[in-house]
């Protein structure tokens, strides 16, 4: 910039605010859109053929940093959702504790520990060793034959799921045990012991990514192993 071209620039600031950039130039450095544009007023003058090596690395600089401010917000936004999920659980938990006799146990499934997780459905399933009546979801309690809850957890498929926790789309398999319209659900297996036929625990979502086999299922184990002990407690009496 030539000599006169600074002197008409300086004119054209009042001076309360030159002196105030002169004093605090990282009020510029700080802002992205004045720097950006005072980048591009540098390009101009160079011409069409010349190339600001400063002005790409910078481009290039702000969007590193655009990548980085987004991974730290998901990074932030995962460990609040873990966070309320855990108290969730927790308090899913201590309610499972709260009833005095196995009715009242059953009830509180879906009076108190469904809303407390937000689900539609909670369902305990128990296999008879002789034929029940057909599954009804009137209650918390659904007893079914012997062979029904493997048959659950495989939802048609020909391999075996094993014991672990299964989160998918809702299945026909498990529709008359909600007893109810959903989209997502959890199934989470129960080995009640030796001499007990298996048990499984139901849950069901009207938000259909609710319950996703991307999803992680450490609470849900936690909750599942809290809920077995206190099942078996309960099948002692």
């Amino acid at each position: 910039m030539t000599g006169s071209a600074e002197r008409a620039a300086a004119a054209a600031l009042d001076g309360g605010t030159r002196a105030r950039l002169l004093a605090e130039p990282s009020l510029i450095l700080q802002d992205r859109e004045l720097m950006r544009a005072l980048v591009a007023a540098r390009e101009a003058e160079f011409g069409e053929n010349v190339i600001d090596i400063r002005g790409r690395a910078m481009e290039a600089l702000e969007h590193r940093l655009d990548r980085l401010e987004s991974v730290h917000e998901s990074v932030i936004s995962a460990a609040y959702e873990n966070q309320a999920g855990t108290q969730t659980v927790h308090r899913a938990v201590l309610a499972l504790l709260e009833p005095m006799d196995f009715a009242a146990f059953l009830d509180m499934l879906e009076t108190d520990v469904a809303p407390i997780l937000r689900i539609e459905t909670l369902k305990l399933v128990m296999e008879a060793q002789e034929p029940p009546a057909p599954p009804s979801a009137a209650g918390a309690l659904v007893v079914v034959p012997a062979g029904a809850v493997g048959r659950m957890i495989a939802a048609g498929r020909r391999a075996p799921r094993g014991d672990d926790i299964v989160l998918r789309r809702a299945s026909a398999e498990t529709r008359a045990v909600h007893g109810t319209e959903v989209r997502s659900e959890a199934l989470l297996p129960l080995n009640l012991g030796t001499g007990r036929p298996p048990a499984l625990l139901v849950m069901g979502s009207l938000d259909a990514g609710r319950f996703s086999p991307a999803h992680g299922t450490d609470l849900l184990r936690f909750f599942a192993q809290v809920f077995r002990l206190v099942l078996i407690g309960w099948l002692r009496e």
